[in-house]
């Protein structure tokens, strides 16, 4: 989900009716503008080299995640990824999660966006083992993650990343949302605000927060800004994608991009999304909850965030609109606009990226 305070310069689609009644509604807040599984906490961890344990619920032997969506199937990795970084299915909150972790060091939780996995990540991942623990997860309807036909809220979605970090046995980490990302964050540092040591936001809306957006916008933002209300019909947008993935995803990887990313990524990213009959009503999901995570804000809000805040913005998007929108959630808020950066920041400017993660997760890394 992209948005932009500035204009450019570079299971069953009747159930998804009842389900979220509002679904059409037009208007939408936002934005100023190992071989073997280890049990820990709620949940039981899957390494990728393992043949397979037995679930928690099934006692069957589950696969390791293989294939395109994990860390031996992905392409164009950075030099030594495979040797940091490793795939692990995770069951817990109900679901099971895919994670990619690797690195020494205090937790860092890393959130991609939509429409993404965790291979958003991928080149600012090996500098930031050499200090954390990584972990780059794909949320629930993503990747190779479990993808049920509900729990698409930003409440439950952080519930379910709570879940993960329990099972890895991380009571305390940072933590970095992009996109859609960003509000799953956010919902998980304001509702287990004991976990969480630090919070980086990029890139997004925070539906429910600050002003409506309205539908009727200048051309440019129109054109960075419509699919959240396609996202969000109840069974239309499936039907008109599937077959067109190219042609949606490739315009909406390209039309956010001040750095076109590279073909291979967008082509990667539009294979995962035909890769499973449910990996695009997964896509969709968080925005067909929006109706619930807007209210679950408005709550939100009324208990002001205190811990430390970075809030991301690129140059030719969001500018400085999340740290306004910040701002109004949250007391110590910190703002950054990435210079030369559309919305796939960790993509098109890694390496200022890079640069401003290290100063603001510094006091972090040092037990602060």
């Amino acid at each position: 989900m992209s948005s932009s305070s500035t204009s450019p310069s570079g299971p069953e689609p009747s159930s998804q009716l009842s389900r979220y009644p509002l679904a059409r509604r037009v208007l939408l807040s936002g934005a100023a503008a190992a071989a073997t599984a280890v049990p820990l906490g709620s949940g039981l961890i899957q390494p990728a080299a393992a043949a397979g344990v037995p679930t928690a619920a099934s006692g069957r032997t589950p696969p390791a995640p293989r294939g395109a969506g994990s860390v031996s199937g992905a392409p164009h990795l950075p030099a030594g990824f495979r040797d940091t970084f490793t795939s692990r299915y995770v069951d817990a909150n109900g679901i099971r999660q895919h994670v990619v972790i690797g690195g020494d060091g205090p937790p860092l939780l890393l959130v991609h966006g939509w429409p993404q996995t965790w291979y958003a990540w991928r080149l600012i991942m090996p500098t930031l083992a050499k200090h954390f623990t990584v972990i780059a997860a794909d949320q629930r309807g993503i990747g190779l993650s479990s993808k049920p036909a509900d729990g698409y809220d930003s409440g439950t979605l952080a519930d379910d990343l709570v879940a993960l970090m329990d099972a890895l046995g991380h009571q305390r980490f940072a933590l970095y949302g992009t996109d859609v990302g960003f509000p799953i964050a956010y919902a998980l540092a304001a509702d287990h605000r004991e976990r969480v040591a630090r919070l980086v936001v990029s890139e997004a809306i925070l539906p429910g927060v600050g002003n409506p957006l309205p539908l009727l916008v200048d051309p440019g933002r129109n054109e960075r800004l419509w699919h959240i209300q396609f996202n969000r019909t109840a069974e239309v947008n499936e039907r008109l994608v599937k077959g067109r993935e190219d042609i949606y995803f490739g315009n909406e990887f390209h039309v956010a991009a001040a750095k076109p990313l590279p073909r291979y990524a967008v082509d990667y990213y539009i294979r995962m999304l035909r890769s499973d009959p449910h990996a695009l009503r997964g896509s969709f999901g968080w925005y067909r909850a929006l109706d619930v995570t807007i209210p679950q804000n408005e709550q939100r809000m009324t208990n002001r965030l205190t811990l430390p805040v970075l809030a991301i913005g690129g140059e030719f998007n969001t500018r400085d609109g999340i740290g306004i929108t910040m701002k109004m959630t949250a007391d110590d808020v910190q703002t950054l606009i990435l210079p030369g950066s559309g919305h796939w920041v960790a993509e098109e400017s890694p390496t200022e990226l890079l640069a401003a993660l290290a100063q603001f997760l510094a006091p972090y890394r040092r037990g602060a």
